[in-house]
């Protein structure tokens, strides 16, 4: 079994990745003077894994949605409900299902092993039948109507919507009534089967706890089994976006918008183009800049305004979005200031605030268990490592980042998204 320790001369802090004989990478950041922990177990399948074969058999499609079903469902057990067991223990147990990866995780300030034993456990052990999978049916089923009613939730997926036309990021997580429909437990068992296998699941343990301590446990509970070859189809997705403008009626007080620039993506990003990112994108739209400022003097933007970079496998995109009296002429004012940056250059000013702001909150970062694990889950998932991306915001330069605006965000390649009263204006 390897055992590397990973080490942060500027935070000043290390963790250990393992490399576990069952297959599970293990990761654990022992945090010295913490009285809570934190642990999350993932597996790298979400909602855009509908099209995938295992050890080079025939292609198999499942239904929209089977992923968030699938971790509804693995939280029922023979004996049970496994948050009642997580109660006892006094831990908050949770989990979640993003496009590309499905996590289970508690947090406890108390009884760390018998809850951590708990997650481990159930994790690897569905229990999935007829009468089950169909009483799930109409609780997910009021879940998707409850988002369909969620203007925030309604103003992305309108955008994804315009921006992608074959990806299907495009759809939402919780899938469809129909979708879910089709769903049934010989269907859960075969992806779980093919997903939920260690060699392509990760652990990450954060706080008051020890390596040996996790270690311990995790040769007591995991199981041996042989790693499968997993390969994820997806339609060929062109450059150009779907849609320029898309606009659905809602119940709202305020318009909300979702400004989309769609991105080339050959690969998931390196930690370095993921630090040059998120630098420029604070440069542009942070609280400190120049656009942000112009925006809230027009009185265009409020509080809510923020920014992203949102990335996975087949998928990249920059989202601006937030309330506005005036989404069309927020979205105007963002293109331009956009288009006179890439004709002027940055200001190297703005860069040395934006580097150091992004240095700074994810230093701070560091102060949070759950943080800590999150990011560390997220990195191993797309091939990086989270100090490295600490390193790369630290020495990222002014000329890279400058020249990484000219390859992004074209002002001619963008949809935005609206939701507003039926009597409002845009």
């Amino acid at each position: 079994m390897k055992i590397q320790e990973i080490k942060s001369d500027r935070a000043g802090d290390s963790y250990y990745k393992i490399n576990h004989p069952t297959g599970l990478t293990v990761y654990v950041y022992p945090k010295e003077g913490y009285k809570s922990a934190y642990a999350i177990i993932g597996t790298k399948y979400g909602s855009i894994n509908t099209c995938f074969s295992c050890d080079g058999g025939e292609k198999i499609t499942v239904p929209d949605g089977i992923a968030h079903y699938l971790e509804h469902k693995l939280f029922e057990s023979e004996e049970g409900d496994v948050f009642a067991k997580f109660a006892q223990t006094g831990a908050n147990a949770n989990a979640y299902t993003s496009f590309e990866k499905t996590c289970y995780l508690f947090s406890c300030t108390s009884k760390f092993d018998e809850s951590f034993e708990m997650l481990l456990d159930f994790v690897q052990d569905p229990y999935f039948t007829a009468q089950t999978v169909a009483k799930e049916q109409g609780i997910i089923g009021q879940e998707i109507k409850m988002y369909d009613d969620s203007p925030d939730w309604r103003v992305m997926f309108n955008m994804l919507g315009g921006m992608y036309q074959n990806h299907p990021v495009k759809i939402d997580i919780a899938g469809t009534v129909e979708t879910i429909a089709q769903i049934t437990a010989e269907k859960l068992y075969q992806v779980y089967n093919v997903f939920y296998n260690l060699g392509n699941m990760a652990l990450c343990v954060a706080g008051n706890v020890t390596p040996e301590q996790v270690l311990k446990i995790c040769d007591k509970m995991l199981k041996n089994n042989e790693k499968h070859e997993i390969k994820n189809y997806f339609e060929d997705e062109p450059y150009e976006i779907a849609e320029p403008y898309v606009e659905q009626n809602f119940p709202v007080s305020m318009p909300m918008f979702n400004l989309g620039f769609k991105e080339k993506t050959d690969s998931v990003l390196t930690e370095k183009q993921l630090a040059e990112t998120n630098i420029l994108l604070s440069m542009l739209a942070s609280p400190a800049s120049s656009l942000y400022r112009s925006l809230m003097d027009a009185n265009l933007i409020n509080s809510t305004f923020s920014y992203e970079l949102f990335d996975g496998p087949g998928y990249c995109s920059v989202i601006f979005g937030g309330e506005s009296r005036a989404p069309k002429q927020a979205a105007e004012m963002i293109k331009q200031f956009i288009s006179k940056y890439k004709a002027n250059g940055l200001n190297k000013e703005d860069f040395d605030i934006a580097r150091k702001s992004v240095y700074g909150d994810v230093i701070s970062s560091l102060n949070s268990v759950s943080s800590i694990a999150n990011a560390i889950l997220d990195y191993h998932f797309n091939d990086n490592e989270f100090f490295k991306y600490i390193n790369a915001v630290e020495n990222a330069s002014f000329e890279d980042v400058n020249a990484k605006l000219q390859k992004m965000l074209d002002v001619n390649n963008c949809t935005l998204s609206v939701v507003k009263s039926p009597d409002g204006e845009v």
